[in-house]
């Protein structure tokens, strides 16, 4: 096979002992992808993809008999998806947000589908036979529908918690429900240009089709612990030892040593505390810490992982310690990193003081209280953020443009490849199915801004929805080809925040159903092309979809009242480890897009105006990197600079803090650039089951805990814990959050 260079493209491996194997790996990842047991399994008459990428994963055959509506399936795909929806709100609240992956269930369901095969009599429903593939993808398929907890869960839990307003079960829920299953009506709408052809290849589910057929594929070269054995391995001692830093031994989630050097040097604790502060030399011991925001870093290609190390260190290490200590924006007025908000003075803001009955801005008031300040490092995020958004058209355009322009041709008047031939056996959904679930999603929708404190307008309902399907179909070509998705967050937020100021419920819910819609919409068709690679029936993929959307907003929402009304002080300080900092930041864009606006804080005069200028730099910077990619071909990490990555590494800071971001970056390095080059063999057995074992094992045991704290309302108070300080959470590093009074700040 010809080596293809670029990204995602394949490679045979060199030097096969055994001429009857052949083995094919991801270039930049190393990841197997491909084995075939026999040299016969080359397919040169027959018909295959035109994408090579795709032949060498997918294999061009199918068996229409195999059943995929078992008892084993609905079981196992409705009770992992419940568990999902659960774990992953549960984990949302707490101070380090730990995502169990669809991974854990697309490994846990293997053996004990294979149980259920061997215990359960003979029956066409419930014993029909082996456990087979496409039963397996339509379990993942719908957990996958429930891991990712909804993004409407935010606006019920501001709304209730820092607005006093109770949009109830019922608003709640529809919501909810509407904001995802919109999305879902419009990636049937799109399946003829996202799905079908050939071109639109979805890159991601490669990999994922190759660990599917890594069960489902006998591989006689296996020496060692089974897959699942090595899970249960890791799993129990990640069980154990997670009690340490989750109960026994707290200081280990936030090792800050430097700072004991001389905990009373402010400068010094809030470079390098953990908890507030850069983190620059902490350390942690917790798996929650090193994967609670950017996932677990033992399924990010190494590439990936090097652009972001370097965003980081830039943005984090050194820009915003300069911007700090050299004043900008008044930065000494307010700590150095939070995503808490202040007033001019440097106190913490009100929010309160500046808003009517209605939640609405009053005007009088603010100029009276405000302007709303911001710490430099978040402002400059913001900054950041703009050129993100930006570069990504830029790069997309330069990298991929003649492939995307020649790939969506192709899709449009290329022959049907042998996947959608072989798919054709199968009734196909029709596609009235999903009108009807986007007609009555979008119906219900304007009940809800009418129905339930909103104050979002008929217009802003319609606008949301036409920005969310116009820019559908061509960011749904970038990601099917390039695996990039441009978000519309930023650019929902600023529209509606320009068209409807002093709204902070309506401008979080126009970017909730303009860019989340979006979100949503590529997911499912992300997994609709997942089950026409595997050649699971459509309607079985309609259903599992529907059925797995339809449990995740519940779940979603029963977890979130249930804390919400059984923790005490959730979502503050005092309530940790339920301090709930995804909604906080959320909680602060409501303020800083809504109820202020992005004219009084971005404008022409405003103080952060200057950050506007990034929309332009972040357009372009991708230039002279591309232009140097092609003037020095030989040099070819060039070709891996990814400046979109670059700048949007730092976009979930905060909330997240730098160690959550150095700690990943060096757990990564160990697995995916050290392990996989020096320890290949393990890696490729091994990396992926030990990052779903780590990632459930952490889960399992952090409920437990809680638990058991519930129950007892115990916690060991040593030294081992910090000790707790004003602001209710252990820190040995008191003075990180520091403010210019060198008073910690509540953030």
């Amino acid at each position: 096979m010809e080596e293809v260079k670029g990204p995602t493209s394949l490679h045979k491996e060199e030097g096969v002992v055994d001429s009857s194997k052949v083995v094919y790996y991801d270039e930049v990842t190393k990841e197997e992808i491909y084995r075939t047991t026999s040299t016969t399994n080359h397919i040169e008459d027959e018909e295959d993809s035109p994408i090579e990428e795709v032949r060498n994963v997918v294999p061009n055959t199918d068996d229409p008999s195999l059943p995929v509506y078992t008892f084993r399936m609905w079981l196992l795909g409705i009770a992992f998806s419940c568990i999902l929806s659960f774990v992953n709100q549960f984990f949302w609240f707490r101070n380090s947000p730990l995502m169990v992956s669809p991974l854990v269930v697309q490994l846990l369901s293997f053996p004990i589908g294979r149980f259920m095969e061997k215990v359960i009599p003979s029956h066409p429903f419930f014993n029909p036979g082996p456990f087979n593939m496409k039963e397996h993808v339509l379990i993942t398929a719908m957990a996958n529908c429930c891991y990712s907890t909804a993004y409407a869960v935010d606006i019920v839990v501001i709304q209730k918690l820092f607005y006093n307003e109770d949009l109830g079960w019922g608003g709640g829920l529809l919501i909810i429900w509407t904001t995802q299953f919109i999305g879902y009506g419009m990636a049937g709408v799109l399946r003829p240009y996202l799905v079908y052809p050939a071109a639109m290849i979805w890159p991601t589910n490669l990999a994922n089709i190759s660990l599917f057929r890594s069960f489902h594929v006998l591989d006689t070269n296996w020496t060692g612990p089974t897959r699942f054995r090595w899970f249960l391995y890791t799993f129990a001692a990640m069980f154990v030892y997670y009690w340490l830093p989750g109960y026994f031994f707290q200081i280990l989630t936030a090792f800050s040593w430097v700072c004991w050097i001389n905990p009373k040097n402010k400068a010094l604790a809030q470079v390098t505390g953990a908890s507030g502060g850069l983190g620059i030399f902490a350390l942690a011991f917790d798996w929650a810490t090193i994967s609670s925001y950017l996932t677990s870093p033992l399924v990010v290609p190494w590439w990936a992982i090097a652009n972001i190390s370097v965003g980081f260190v830039i943005v984090a290490w050194i820009i915003a310690p300069a911007m700090y200590y050299g004043n900008v924006w008044d930065a000494q007025r307010f700590p150095i990193l939070t995503s808490t908000l202040f007033n001019k003075d440097g106190e913490v803001w009100n929010n309160k003081l500046v808003l009517t009955s209605d939640n609405l801005l009053d005007e009088a008031a603010y100029a009276e209280y405000g302007p709303l300040r911001m710490t430099t490092f978040f402002a400059f995020t913001y900054g950041v953020g703009f050129a993100g958004v930006t570069s990504v058209l830029t790069h997309t355009l330069l990298h991929h443009g003649r492939e995307i322009v020649e790939q969506f041709r192709q899709s449009r008047t290329g022959e049907e490849d042998i996947h959608r031939k072989l798919m054709r056996v199968y009734p196909e959904v029709p596609s009235w199915w999903y009108y009807i679930i986007f007609l009555i999603s979008f119906g219900v929708s304007f009940a809800v801004i009418y129905a339930w404190p909103i104050h979002l307008p008929w217009w802003g309902l319609i606008l949301a929805m036409a920005i969310s399907i116009i820019f559908v179909l061509p960011i749904g070509i970038i990601q099917a080809i390039t695996n990039q998705q441009p978000g519309l967050n930023v650019i929902t937020e600023f529209i509606i925040g320009y068209a409807l100021p002093g709204h902070p419920i309506a401008n979080v819910t126009f970017k909730t159903y303009g860019y989340i819609s979006m979100y949503q919409c590529l997911t499912f068709v992300s997994d609709l092309k997942l089950g026409h690679y595997t050649k699971v029936p459509p309607r079985a993929m309609f259903f599992v979809q529907t059925v797995g959307t339809f449990l995740a907003g519940l779940i979603n929402l029963a977890t979130a009242r249930w804390l919400m009304e059984t923790t005490e002080n959730i979502c503050t300080p005092e309530g940790y480890p339920f301090t709930c900092p995804n909604a906080r930041t959320f909680y602060s864009a409501s303020i800083i897009w809504g109820v202020i606006g992005p004219g009084r804080m971005f404008g022409v005069g405003s103080q952060y105006s200057a950050t506007l200028y990034f929309f332009l730099i972040g357009f372009l910077l991708p230039i002279p990197f591309w232009f140097l990619s092609k003037r020095f071909p030989e040099r070819k990490w060039l070709s891996y600079i990814h400046i979109p990555l670059i700048l949007n590494s730092t976009g979930m800071m905060p909330p997240a803090m730098p160690i959550n971001f150095s700690m990943w970056c060096a757990t990564g390095f160990i697995f995916m650039y050290w392990l996989r080059k020096y320890r290949h063999e393990w890696w490729s057995k091994y990396n992926y089951v030990t990052s779903a074992a780590f990632d459930s094992g952490t889960a399992i045991a952090g409920l437990v805990i809680f638990g058991v704290v519930t129950g007892s309302g115990y916690t060991p108070d040593w030294w081992g814990n910090g000790g707790y300080g004003e602001n209710g959470t252990f820190d040995n590093c008191p003075l990180a959050s520091a403010n210019g009074s060198s008073v910690c700040a509540i953030c």
